[in-house]
């Protein structure tokens, strides 16, 4: 059975609540596609109007990160249970910036990793190499560790509806993209991996997307490759563009 594909738009720190319900009912008529699936990762304070205004469209809302713990004193986060509570589906978890910034770590995000499963949240995990790593040649040895520590006690079952975010990091708000070729093998590479801790079975169930200046002109050609599974889009996913992203076809 084929791979349906997940086109998600990570808005990063962009869209006051009142922006954000622009946004969607500007993207709603544009992102109309049922053989994909749609989903829109926005600020917390945005879930909830994001939500509202979604109704009725085939708009899925993710969130942009959670921790992973059930409740408790840590100022500042948003806990499993308080996105499913209204409705999020899914969370994206160690994007790069979150790395970079925010000082998380492969074991950290394998933590958010196994408490999303548990709460039936869908994470998209993040992974990708520097510029130095890929000219270095230690790209897929890179990734393969992000992959390996952040499913780490995931079971085959759960892994199957996982998304993994193939996002090079010099890639991402550069302008630059991996060429088709550059995305697809490492995207290859991912779903080998998957399938080393895994099987073949879970391998090709599991989605990976590729994210990284991710735009209209260029979507057709990435997600027509036999691994590329959709994508993570940032900048683009903020304009009317990102409809054509989704129409790729």
């Amino acid at each position: 059975m084929a791979r349906k594909k997940i086109i998600a738009g990570n808005w990063k720190m962009n869209m006051t609540p009142s922006e954000a319900v622009e946004l969607v009912n500007t993207l709603k008529p544009l992102v109309a596609n049922d053989e994909v699936d749609v989903v829109f990762c926005v600020p917390a304070i945005d879930i909830i109007p994001v939500m509202e205004a979604a109704k009725g469209s085939n708009i899925q809302v993710g969130a942009e990160n959670m921790y992973f713990e059930e409740k408790g004193a840590y100022t500042g986060e948003i806990s499993p249970a308080m996105l499913t509570d209204v409705g999020v589906k899914y969370v994206i978890l160690g994007h790069s910036e979150r790395r970079e910034y925010f000082a998380e770590t492969s074991e950290t995000v394998n933590k958010k990793m196994l408490k999303a499963f548990e709460h039936g949240l869908t994470p998209i995990m993040c992974c990708g190499e520097t510029l130095t790593q890929r000219e270095q040649g230690v790209t897929m040895d890179f990734i393969r560790q992000q992959v390996k520590v952040g499913f780490l006690g995931v079971t085959a079952e759960q892994a199957k509806t996982a998304v993994i975010a193939y996002e090079p990091i010099w890639a991402i708000g550069t302008g630059k993209t991996a060429t088709t070729e550059q995305a697809q093998e490492v995207c290859a590479g991912i779903r080998a991996c998957i399938a080393e801790i895994y099987d073949e079975a879970t391998a090709e169930a599991i989605r990976i997307q590729y994210g990284g200046s991710v735009n209209a002109a260029t979507a057709g050609e990435l997600f027509a490759q036999a691994d590329i599974d959709g994508g993570l889009v940032g900048g683009a996913a903020l304009k009317p563009d990102f409809g054509k992203i989704v129409n790729y076809k």
